[in-house]
C-alpha cells in the first residue's frame, strides 16, 4: 500500500468506528499522546485520549443511529504527517428524531511506526 492509501484507510476506520459506535475501534484509531486534540462541532477543545474517549462514549450513548458520508475536499501528506479536509454529511437519530447536519472537518494523522494515528479532529458546523 502507499502512504496515501494507508491514510485514507485510517480515515475510513475513524468514520466506521463512529458509525458503529464502537469505542474500542475508535480507540485504535486515535493517538494516545498528550497533544492529541478533538473539537466536535459546538464543543470546547478536548485534549488527550481520556477526554476524547469520554466524549465519544457520551456521543455513542446518546445517539441511537448515525450514518456519515464524507466528501474529501483536499488531502496532503508530508513526511509523517497527513491531513484531510472533508465535508461530513451526518444523518442521526437523536431522541427518536432523524436529523441531518453538515460539518467541515479537518483530520490530521501522524505516522508512528508503520501505522497512521489520528492526532487532531476538528469539526465545524456548516450553516444552511
Amino acid at each position: 500500500m502507499t502512504d496515501s492509501n494507508d491514510v485514507l484507510e485510517a480515515n475510513q476506520a475513524f468514520y466506521r468506528a463512529f458509525e458503529k459506535k464502537d469505542i474500542e475501534a475508535m480507540g485504535n484509531v486515535w493517538s494516545k499522546g498528550v497533544a492529541t486534540v478533538c473539537v466536535h462541532p459546538g464543543w470546547n477543545v478536548l485534549r488527550g485520549w481520556k477526554e476524547i474517549g469520554y466524549s465519544w462514549e457520551q456521543i455513542f450513548k446518546n445517539t441511537s443511529y448515525v450514518e456519515i458520508d464524507v466528501e474529501i475536499v483536499t488531502s496532503e501528506i508530508r513526511g509523517d504527517l497527513a491531513y484531510l479536509v472533508l465535508v461530513e454529511n451526518v444523518f442521526q437519530v437523536l431522541g427518536g428524531r432523524r436529523t441531518q447536519a453538515k460539518s467541515l472537518a479537518t483530520n490530521i494523522f501522524e505516522r508512528m511506526g508503520q501505522k497512521w494515528y489520528l492526532i487532531n479532529h476538528h469539526g465545524s458546523p456548516i450553516m444552511r
